[in-house]
């Protein structure tokens, strides 16, 4: 498509392949919000899911459709019947909706994966790409692993997808193979060879493995693919996907080179990649590009008297082009007002609604009580366990005591309050402090889970920082993620427990609920 030639159009898929991830499992209420960030950000598709896949992700995606307005809504499909017709079933509602249907094109793939020959791929190719398009009249078609497959094979799966109506064509470095010079011959040689290629726009997605998805990113864009397909801080399968906060800022950062643009609103990437983080429960490297901590810090006395002079002469992005918030002249302590931490929330991009902000100002003052000063990593530590997932908390943590040595066994007692705000009250022992408060805590709830994943790290700096820990359990077969922030550790891990095993509770009563009303409608 040469009438909009120099615009790159963002195609992010975060909560597709983003989730992914080996140990990511976005709630429902983070995918949505995510997927409104993502519209701030004017990205201008956002894969919601693979419909098939599970209950829970169409009714995530059906949420999304009808709750997000901008973006183009895709939801995901191999070219079998029953794919399809699922995901149309999730994103009909979508002002713009999109199938994207995938086949694998790759030797390797076809002999031990599909056990199909190249003639059975086409055939299954052109059934998927029209039975999406019977649904949509926007549908994308990805021979997937393509980088590894025949080449001339590839120009014809794609012209066969072209001829039965596909109007996005996306190239899948789908294992991260390619190497940049290599990947922009492709896509020049998918452009010169497909009769029809002038009539799809043509879309990249390439995978981290050897660390250069950013870069064959860019190199398909000057190949003359106009779509880039990738993920908020780079999460996804294995190593991860192409990182869009990376893509964008090189296209913006490097017009002269790049010679397009995209439409994306960079000001919101901070916002969007801090999300992430905290839903994720995957912490960027303070050295990601972008978005890192140390992205803009200079340690160099060199480097900080350039910069003192003129910015320019270390940075060659403005900070504040990511939204990273600039120097702020306000110090929060324990004696700011209400005013100072609305307005440095909105500073940092969160408008909180006024119950939330109740709960963050008091978590607030319970911080400034023992720091000199709330920096934005406590604020944005406090604002991500005061506004996690919307629950109804089942138990809330009214009293914690530890007692340990190192000559004794560690022993917790913990008092819990139930919905109905009824305070219980049990002691047990453990192998360490953390053992014993979860051990406290099962024999209160009666809750039977394995904690499969615990990790701690510090907020801020100093011997006074607050700790913030993630945890993961696993409940008939499957995970629930809680976090929790506190300046004592064994508080913020009971906090981050309890979160998990709220939600564990809700998505139970939930479950029994629409069982029940099932079995009410069947009789």
């Amino acid at each position: 498509m040469t009438s909009e030639s120099d615009k790159v159009y963002i195609f992010d898929t975060t909560l597709r392949d983003g989730e992914q991830s080996a140990g990511i499992s976005f709630s429902m209420d983070e995918k949505v919000e995510i997927a409104r960030q993502l519209a701030k950000l004017n990205v201008d598709i956002i894969e919601a899911g693979f419909p098939a896949t599970s209950p829970g992700d169409r009714e995530a995606i059906a949420r999304i459709t009808q709750e997000v307005r901008g973006p183009v809504i895709a939801g995901l499909a191999r070219a079998v019947e029953d794919d399809i017709d699922i995901a149309y079933e999730a994103v009909r509602r979508a002002e713009s909706a999109r199938i994207h249907v995938f086949l694998s094109s790759s030797d390797i793939h076809l002999a031990h994966q599909l056990r199909k020959n190249r003639e059975d791929i086409i055939e299954l190719a052109r059934f998927g790409v029209s039975r999406a398009k019977g649904y949509v009249s926007d549908v994308e078609f990805s021979p997937m692993d393509a980088t590894r497959s025949n080449r001339d094979f590839v120009y014809q799966i794609v012209q066969a997808a072209i001829e039965e109506g596909a109007t996005t064509i996306n190239i899948p470095d789908t294992v991260g193979y390619a190497i940049p010079e290599e990947f922009e011959d492709l896509i020049r040689s998918i452009m010169k060879n497909v009769p029809d290629i002038q009539k799809v726009r043509l879309s990249v997605h390439c995978q981290n493995d050897l660390g250069m998805a950013t870069a064959n990113s860019l190199a398909g864009i000057l190949g003359g693919a106009r779509q880039v397909e990738g993920t908020i801080n780079g999460i996804g399968e294995r190593a991860g996907n192409a990182s869009l906060e990376e893509v964008v800022m090189a296209i913006k950062t490097r017009p002269d080179f790049m010679k397009v643009h995209t439409d994306v609103n960079t000001r919101e990437f901070y916002v969007a990649s801090k999300m992430v983080e905290r839903y994720s429960g995957m912490m960027i490297q303070p050295h990601k590009a972008i978005v890192g901590k140390n992205a803009f810090r200079h340690s160099s006395g060199i480097h900080q008297d350039g910069v003192l002079k003129m910015r320019e002469t270390y940075e060659i992005m403005d900070p504040a082009s990511i939204g990273i918030p600039a120097g702020n002249s306000i110090v929060l302590t324990k004696v700011s007002g209400t005013h100072a931490v609305r307005s440095r929330l909105a500073d940092l991009g969160f408008t909180p609604t006024d119950e939330e902000f109740t709960r963050i100002f008091a978590a607030f003052k319970d911080v400034a009580d023992v720091r000199d000063e709330v920096d934005d990593r406590d604020l944005m530590a406090i604002v991500a366990e005061q506004t996690q997932s919307k629950i109804e908390d089942t138990w809330k943590l009214d009293l914690l005591q530890v007692s340990t040595s190192d000559h004794g066994s560690p022993t917790a007692t913990v008092r819990l309050l139930d919905a109905a705000g009824q305070p219980h009250e049990d002691a047990a022992i453990g192998s360490g402090p953390v053992d014993a408060v979860y051990r406290a805590i099962n024999r209160v709830t009666g809750a039977e889970n394995v904690l499969t994943e615990f990790s701690v790290k510090s907020v801020t700096e100093g011997i006074d920082a607050q700790g913030e820990v993630t945890i993961r359990i696993e409940t008939g077969g499957v995970v629930y993620q809680g976090r929790a922030a506190d300046n004592d550790i064994l508080v913020a891990s009971a906090r981050a427990y309890l979160h998990a095993l709220n939600r564990s509770i809700a998505v139970a009563q939930h479950a029994a609920t629409q069982h029940a009303v099932a079995q009410r409608s069947a009789q």
